[in-house]
Protein backbone atom coordinates (compact mmCIF):
# COMPACT_ATOMS: atom_id res chain seq x y z
CA UNK A 1 0.00 0.00 0.00
CA UNK A 2 1.23 3.48 -0.76
CA UNK A 3 -0.48 5.33 2.09
CA UNK A 4 -1.53 3.32 5.11
CA UNK A 5 -5.05 3.90 6.26
CA UNK A 6 -6.60 3.50 9.68
CA UNK A 7 -9.34 0.95 10.19
CA UNK A 8 -11.81 3.59 9.18
CA UNK A 9 -11.31 6.94 7.51
CA UNK A 10 -13.12 9.52 9.59
CA UNK A 11 -14.67 12.42 7.73
CA UNK A 12 -15.28 14.32 10.96
CA UNK A 13 -12.52 14.53 13.58
CA UNK A 14 -13.35 12.38 16.56
CA UNK A 15 -15.47 9.88 14.66
CA UNK A 16 -14.13 6.33 14.38
CA UNK A 17 -15.56 3.14 12.92
CA UNK A 18 -13.93 -0.26 13.25
CA UNK A 19 -12.55 -1.65 9.98
CA UNK A 20 -13.25 -5.04 8.43
CA UNK A 21 -11.03 -6.78 5.92
CA UNK A 22 -10.47 -9.97 4.01
CA UNK A 23 -7.08 -11.66 3.66
CA UNK A 24 -5.14 -8.44 4.24
CA UNK A 25 -2.99 -7.12 7.08
CA UNK A 26 -4.92 -5.39 9.86
CA UNK A 27 -5.97 -1.82 9.06
CA UNK A 28 -5.10 -2.16 5.36
CA UNK A 29 -8.53 -0.98 4.13
CA UNK A 30 -11.20 1.26 5.58
CA UNK A 31 -14.89 0.48 5.91
CA UNK A 32 -17.14 3.48 5.39
CA UNK A 33 -20.61 4.18 6.70
CA UNK A 34 -21.20 6.83 4.06
CA UNK A 35 -19.17 7.54 0.91
CA UNK A 36 -16.70 5.22 -0.82
CA UNK A 37 -14.06 6.01 -3.46
CA UNK A 38 -12.37 3.37 -5.61
CA UNK A 39 -10.58 3.03 -8.93
CA UNK A 40 -7.58 4.86 -10.34
CA UNK A 41 -4.13 4.24 -8.92
CA UNK A 42 -3.04 7.65 -10.26
CA UNK A 43 -5.53 9.49 -8.01
CA UNK A 44 -5.23 7.03 -5.14
CA UNK A 45 -2.47 8.65 -3.07
CA UNK A 46 -3.90 12.14 -3.06
CA UNK A 47 -7.47 10.87 -2.50
CA UNK A 48 -6.24 8.84 0.47
CA UNK A 49 -4.46 11.87 1.90
CA UNK A 50 -7.56 14.05 1.56
CA UNK A 51 -9.80 11.37 3.07
CA UNK A 52 -7.47 10.56 5.96
CA UNK A 53 -6.35 14.11 6.63
CA UNK A 54 -2.90 15.56 5.97
CA UNK A 55 -0.62 18.38 7.10
CA UNK A 56 1.50 18.22 3.97
CA UNK A 57 0.83 21.90 3.22
CA UNK A 58 1.16 23.03 6.86
CA UNK A 59 -2.39 23.29 8.24
CA UNK A 60 -4.51 20.19 8.63
CA UNK A 61 -6.57 19.50 5.49
CA UNK A 62 -9.24 16.84 5.47
CA UNK A 63 -12.24 16.34 3.21
CA UNK A 64 -15.21 16.04 5.53
CA UNK A 65 -18.84 15.02 5.27
CA UNK A 66 -21.66 15.50 7.74
CA UNK A 67 -23.06 12.13 6.59
CA UNK A 68 -20.29 10.10 8.24
CA UNK A 69 -16.96 8.55 7.34
CA UNK A 70 -15.55 8.27 3.84
CA UNK A 71 -13.21 5.54 2.65
CA UNK A 72 -10.74 5.62 -0.24
CA UNK A 73 -9.74 2.12 -1.38
CA UNK A 74 -6.39 1.34 -3.00
CA UNK A 75 -6.31 -0.03 -6.53
CA UNK A 76 -4.08 -2.93 -5.49
CA UNK A 77 -4.12 -5.19 -2.45
CA UNK A 78 -6.32 -8.10 -1.44
CA UNK A 79 -8.49 -9.55 -4.24
CA UNK A 80 -11.72 -8.66 -2.40
CA UNK A 81 -12.86 -5.64 -0.41
CA UNK A 82 -15.79 -4.79 1.84
CA UNK A 83 -16.60 -1.10 1.58
CA UNK A 84 -19.50 -0.61 4.00
CA UNK A 85 -20.58 -2.32 7.24
CA UNK A 86 -22.42 -5.58 6.56
CA UNK A 87 -21.93 -5.08 2.83
CA UNK A 88 -20.75 -7.81 0.46
CA UNK A 89 -17.14 -8.61 -0.30
CA UNK A 90 -16.46 -7.98 -3.98
CA UNK A 91 -13.56 -7.80 -6.41
CA UNK A 92 -11.23 -4.87 -5.76
CA UNK A 93 -11.52 -2.23 -8.52
CA UNK A 94 -7.97 -2.19 -9.93
CA UNK A 95 -7.77 1.02 -11.94
CA UNK A 96 -9.96 3.64 -13.56
CA UNK A 97 -11.93 1.26 -15.74
CA UNK A 98 -12.80 -1.07 -12.88
CA UNK A 99 -13.67 1.89 -10.65
CA UNK A 100 -16.20 3.28 -13.13
CA UNK A 101 -17.63 -0.23 -13.65
CA UNK A 102 -17.99 -0.69 -9.90
CA UNK A 103 -19.81 2.65 -9.65
CA UNK A 104 -22.04 1.65 -12.58
CA UNK A 105 -22.92 -1.69 -10.94
CA UNK A 106 -23.57 0.16 -7.66
CA UNK A 107 -26.16 2.15 -9.58
CA UNK A 108 -27.82 -0.49 -11.79
CA UNK A 109 -27.56 -3.48 -9.44
CA UNK A 110 -26.07 -5.89 -12.00
CA UNK A 111 -23.41 -8.32 -10.69
CA UNK A 112 -19.88 -6.89 -10.59
CA UNK A 113 -16.71 -8.80 -11.39
CA UNK A 114 -13.16 -8.04 -12.50
CA UNK A 115 -11.33 -9.88 -15.27
CA UNK A 116 -8.55 -12.01 -13.81
CA UNK A 117 -9.89 -11.68 -10.26
CA UNK A 118 -11.28 -14.95 -8.88
CA UNK A 119 -13.73 -13.19 -6.55
CA UNK A 120 -17.24 -14.29 -7.65
CA UNK A 121 -19.51 -11.84 -9.45
CA UNK A 122 -21.47 -10.02 -6.78
CA UNK A 123 -24.35 -7.54 -6.58
CA UNK A 124 -22.91 -4.34 -5.10
CA UNK A 125 -25.82 -1.91 -5.14
CA UNK A 126 -24.86 1.22 -3.20
CA UNK A 127 -21.35 0.02 -2.31
CA UNK A 128 -19.31 2.55 -4.38
CA UNK A 129 -20.23 6.24 -4.51
CA UNK A 130 -17.27 7.84 -6.29
CA UNK A 131 -14.96 6.40 -8.94
CA UNK A 132 -11.44 7.77 -9.34
CA UNK A 133 -10.62 8.01 -13.05
CA UNK A 134 -7.41 9.17 -14.72
CA UNK A 135 -9.17 9.31 -18.09
CA UNK A 136 -12.37 10.87 -19.36
CA UNK A 137 -15.44 8.99 -20.62
CA UNK A 138 -14.35 8.91 -24.25
CA UNK A 139 -16.93 7.14 -26.42
CA UNK A 140 -19.27 6.82 -23.41
CA UNK A 141 -19.86 10.59 -23.37
CA UNK A 142 -23.59 11.35 -23.43
CA UNK A 143 -25.05 14.78 -22.54
CA UNK A 144 -27.94 13.09 -20.74
CA UNK A 145 -26.02 10.09 -19.36
CA UNK A 146 -26.41 8.91 -15.74
CA UNK A 147 -22.76 9.49 -14.80
CA UNK A 148 -20.96 12.78 -14.20
CA UNK A 149 -17.18 13.01 -14.68
CA UNK A 150 -16.09 15.96 -12.55
CA UNK A 151 -12.59 17.39 -13.21
CA UNK A 152 -10.19 16.62 -10.36
CA UNK A 153 -6.80 17.90 -11.52
CA UNK A 154 -4.42 18.16 -14.46
CA UNK A 155 -1.90 15.34 -14.92
CA UNK A 156 0.38 14.30 -17.77
CA UNK A 157 1.74 10.98 -18.99
CA UNK A 158 5.24 9.93 -19.95
CA UNK A 159 7.16 6.66 -19.57
CA UNK A 160 9.54 5.14 -17.04
CA UNK A 161 12.78 3.45 -18.12
CA UNK A 162 14.12 0.32 -16.43
CA UNK A 163 17.25 0.64 -14.28
CA UNK A 164 20.47 -0.47 -15.93
CA UNK A 165 19.41 0.83 -19.33
CA UNK A 166 22.12 2.59 -21.29
CA UNK A 167 21.45 6.27 -22.00
CA UNK A 168 19.58 6.99 -25.20
CA UNK A 169 15.90 6.47 -24.31
CA UNK A 170 15.35 9.59 -22.18
CA UNK A 171 13.78 11.60 -24.99
CA UNK A 172 11.36 9.91 -27.37
CA UNK A 173 8.81 11.42 -29.73
CA UNK A 174 5.18 10.41 -30.07
CA UNK A 175 6.01 8.92 -33.47
CA UNK A 176 8.82 6.82 -31.99
CA UNK A 177 6.57 5.57 -29.19
CA UNK A 178 3.95 4.60 -31.77
CA UNK A 179 6.53 2.52 -33.63
CA UNK A 180 7.84 1.00 -30.41
CA UNK A 181 4.39 -0.20 -29.31
CA UNK A 182 3.62 -1.37 -32.83
CA UNK A 183 6.89 -3.32 -32.63
CA UNK A 184 8.29 -1.72 -35.79
CA UNK A 185 11.03 0.11 -33.86
CA UNK A 186 13.06 -2.11 -31.57
CA UNK A 187 16.04 0.11 -30.70
CA UNK A 188 16.85 3.81 -30.38
CA UNK A 189 20.37 5.22 -30.31
CA UNK A 190 21.67 1.68 -30.25
CA UNK A 191 19.64 0.76 -27.15
CA UNK A 192 17.24 -2.20 -27.46
CA UNK A 193 13.72 -1.43 -26.21
CA UNK A 194 11.24 -3.80 -24.54
CA UNK A 195 7.82 -2.09 -24.35
CA UNK A 196 5.58 -2.91 -21.37
CA UNK A 197 1.99 -1.95 -20.50
CA UNK A 198 0.30 -1.89 -17.08
CA UNK A 199 -2.81 -3.94 -16.27
CA UNK A 200 -5.79 -3.67 -18.60
CA UNK A 201 -8.07 -1.56 -16.37
CA UNK A 202 -5.47 1.19 -16.09
CA UNK A 203 -6.64 4.61 -17.21
CA UNK A 204 -3.00 5.55 -17.81
CA UNK A 205 -2.62 2.59 -20.18
CA UNK A 206 -5.78 3.64 -22.03
CA UNK A 207 -4.62 7.25 -22.30
CA UNK A 208 -1.10 6.31 -23.40
CA UNK A 209 -2.28 4.02 -26.20
CA UNK A 210 -4.72 6.69 -27.39
CA UNK A 211 -1.96 9.33 -27.36
CA UNK A 212 0.28 7.21 -29.58
CA UNK A 213 -2.59 6.04 -31.79
CA UNK A 214 -2.18 2.33 -31.07
CA UNK A 215 -5.40 0.35 -30.71
CA UNK A 216 -3.81 -3.11 -30.77
CA UNK A 217 -0.27 -3.31 -29.33
CA UNK A 218 2.24 -5.41 -31.24
CA UNK A 219 3.25 -8.93 -30.27
CA UNK A 220 6.50 -7.73 -28.68
CA UNK A 221 4.64 -5.74 -25.99
CA UNK A 222 4.53 -7.25 -22.50
CA UNK A 223 0.86 -6.93 -21.50
CA UNK A 224 0.98 -8.86 -18.23
CA UNK A 225 -0.93 -7.67 -15.15
CA UNK A 226 1.73 -5.26 -13.89
CA UNK A 227 0.76 -2.48 -11.51
CA UNK A 228 0.81 1.03 -12.95
CA UNK A 229 2.92 3.90 -11.62
CA UNK A 230 5.40 1.49 -10.07
CA UNK A 231 8.98 1.66 -11.32
CA UNK A 232 9.94 -1.48 -9.44
CA UNK A 233 8.04 -3.67 -11.93
CA UNK A 234 10.74 -2.88 -14.50
CA UNK A 235 13.36 -5.58 -14.04
CA UNK A 236 15.05 -5.88 -17.44
CA UNK A 237 17.25 -3.17 -19.02
CA UNK A 238 15.51 -1.60 -22.01
CA UNK A 239 11.98 -1.93 -20.63
CA UNK A 240 9.73 1.14 -20.74
CA UNK A 241 6.22 1.55 -19.30
CA UNK A 242 3.65 4.40 -19.31
CA UNK A 243 3.74 6.43 -16.09
CA UNK A 244 1.67 9.28 -14.62
CA UNK A 245 3.87 12.33 -14.18
CA UNK A 246 1.82 13.47 -11.16
CA UNK A 247 2.40 10.10 -9.51
CA UNK A 248 6.13 10.29 -10.28
CA UNK A 249 6.36 13.81 -8.83
CA UNK A 250 4.48 12.84 -5.66
CA UNK A 251 6.63 9.76 -5.12
CA UNK A 252 9.87 11.64 -5.71
CA UNK A 253 9.10 14.74 -3.62
CA UNK A 254 7.94 12.73 -0.59
CA UNK A 255 4.20 13.36 -0.79
CA UNK A 256 3.57 9.66 -1.54
CA UNK A 257 5.38 6.43 -0.81
CA UNK A 258 8.21 6.08 -3.32
CA UNK A 259 7.89 3.05 -5.61
CA UNK A 260 9.96 4.42 -8.46
CA UNK A 261 12.97 2.35 -7.39
CA UNK A 262 15.94 3.22 -9.58
CA UNK A 263 13.87 3.68 -12.73
CA UNK A 264 14.18 6.93 -14.69
CA UNK A 265 11.33 9.03 -16.09
CA UNK A 266 11.74 9.84 -19.75
CA UNK A 267 10.07 12.58 -21.77
CA UNK A 268 7.51 11.86 -24.48
CA UNK A 269 8.00 15.46 -25.62
CA UNK A 270 11.67 15.34 -26.50
CA UNK A 271 13.59 18.11 -24.74
CA UNK A 272 10.57 19.27 -22.69
CA UNK A 273 11.04 17.80 -19.21
CA UNK A 274 7.97 16.45 -17.37
CA UNK A 275 9.05 18.09 -14.09
CA UNK A 276 11.51 20.60 -12.67
CA UNK A 277 13.45 20.81 -9.41
CA UNK A 278 14.60 17.97 -7.20
CA UNK A 279 13.96 16.39 -3.81
CA UNK A 280 11.08 17.93 -1.88
CA UNK A 281 11.08 20.87 -4.32
CA UNK A 282 10.30 18.68 -7.35
CA UNK A 283 7.21 20.03 -9.15
CA UNK A 284 5.33 19.53 -12.45
CA UNK A 285 6.47 21.37 -15.55
CA UNK A 286 3.39 23.30 -16.80
CA UNK A 287 4.76 23.29 -20.35
CA UNK A 288 4.66 19.49 -20.36
CA UNK A 289 1.23 19.27 -18.71
CA UNK A 290 -0.28 21.76 -21.17
CA UNK A 291 0.67 19.67 -24.19
CA UNK A 292 -2.40 18.70 -26.21
CA UNK A 293 -1.22 15.12 -26.63
CA UNK A 294 0.40 14.24 -23.31
CA UNK A 295 -1.46 16.44 -20.81
CA UNK A 296 -4.75 15.15 -19.42
CA UNK A 297 -7.48 16.07 -16.99
CA UNK A 298 -8.37 13.49 -14.35
CA UNK A 299 -11.79 12.99 -12.78
CA UNK A 300 -13.93 11.81 -9.94
CA UNK A 301 -17.09 10.16 -11.24
CA UNK A 302 -20.49 10.09 -9.53
CA UNK A 303 -24.11 9.37 -10.34
CA UNK A 304 -25.44 12.61 -11.81
CA UNK A 305 -28.86 12.33 -10.18
CA UNK A 306 -27.24 12.40 -6.73
CA UNK A 307 -25.63 15.80 -7.35
CA UNK A 308 -28.60 17.30 -9.22
CA UNK A 309 -30.58 19.39 -6.74
CA UNK A 310 -33.75 18.97 -8.85
CA UNK A 311 -33.61 15.16 -8.66
CA UNK A 312 -35.47 13.01 -6.15
CA UNK A 313 -32.16 11.15 -5.67
CA UNK A 314 -30.25 14.31 -4.71
CA UNK A 315 -27.65 13.71 -2.00
CA UNK A 316 -26.43 16.98 -0.50
CA UNK A 317 -23.50 15.30 1.25
CA UNK A 318 -22.17 13.73 -1.95
CA UNK A 319 -22.76 16.94 -3.90
CA UNK A 320 -20.67 18.87 -1.36
CA UNK A 321 -17.80 16.39 -1.69
CA UNK A 322 -17.49 17.14 -5.41
CA UNK A 323 -18.25 20.87 -5.31
CA UNK A 324 -15.09 22.73 -6.47
CA UNK A 325 -16.21 25.96 -4.76
CA UNK A 326 -15.83 24.34 -1.32
CA UNK A 327 -12.32 24.72 0.09
CA UNK A 328 -12.10 21.15 1.35
CA UNK A 329 -13.90 19.17 -1.33
CA UNK A 330 -12.36 16.52 -3.54
CA UNK A 331 -12.56 18.77 -6.60
CA UNK A 332 -11.34 22.06 -5.12
CA UNK A 333 -8.22 23.53 -6.67
CA UNK A 334 -7.46 26.52 -4.49
CA UNK A 335 -3.94 27.72 -3.79
CA UNK A 336 -4.26 28.59 -0.09
CA UNK A 337 -2.46 26.04 2.11
CA UNK A 338 -5.66 25.06 3.92
CA UNK A 339 -7.44 23.96 0.72
CA UNK A 340 -7.68 20.62 -1.02
CA UNK A 341 -6.19 22.23 -4.12
CA UNK A 342 -2.95 23.01 -2.33
CA UNK A 343 -2.66 19.36 -1.26
CA UNK A 344 -3.27 18.18 -4.81
CA UNK A 345 -0.49 20.48 -6.01
CA UNK A 346 1.93 18.72 -3.64
CA UNK A 347 0.88 15.44 -5.23
CA UNK A 348 1.91 16.65 -8.68
CA UNK A 349 -1.42 17.88 -10.05
CA UNK A 350 -2.11 21.23 -11.64
CA UNK A 351 -5.53 22.87 -11.92
CA UNK A 352 -7.74 21.09 -14.47
CA UNK A 353 -8.26 22.73 -17.84
CA UNK A 354 -12.01 22.89 -17.15
CA UNK A 355 -14.32 22.61 -14.16
CA UNK A 356 -17.33 21.58 -16.26
CA UNK A 357 -18.64 18.06 -15.53
CA UNK A 358 -18.99 15.63 -18.45
CA UNK A 359 -22.08 13.43 -18.59
CA UNK A 360 -21.63 9.83 -19.67
CA UNK A 361 -23.28 6.42 -19.92
CA UNK A 362 -22.74 3.64 -17.40
CA UNK A 363 -19.74 1.44 -18.05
Amino acid sequence: MKIKKAAAVCAVVGTAVAGLLLATPANADPVSNSYVLAGSDTLQDVANALANGTQLTGPSVRVSSSAGTIGSFDAFGSPAIQTKPNGPYFARPAGSGDGVKALSRSIDGAPYSVAGNTTPATAITGQVDIARSSSGPGAATNPTGPLAYIPFGRDAVSYAIAPGTATGLEQLSTAQLTQIYNCTLTSVNGVAISPVLPQSASGTRKFFLSAIGVSTPGACVNQSTLAENDGTVLTTPGQIIPFSVASWVAQKNGAAQNRTGTAVLGSAQGATAPYTGSGSALVPNPAYYNDATWGRDTYVVVQYARIDSTSASYDAGLAALVDPTKAKSLTNFGTIASTSGAVKSKFGFLAPSSTTPIRANLS
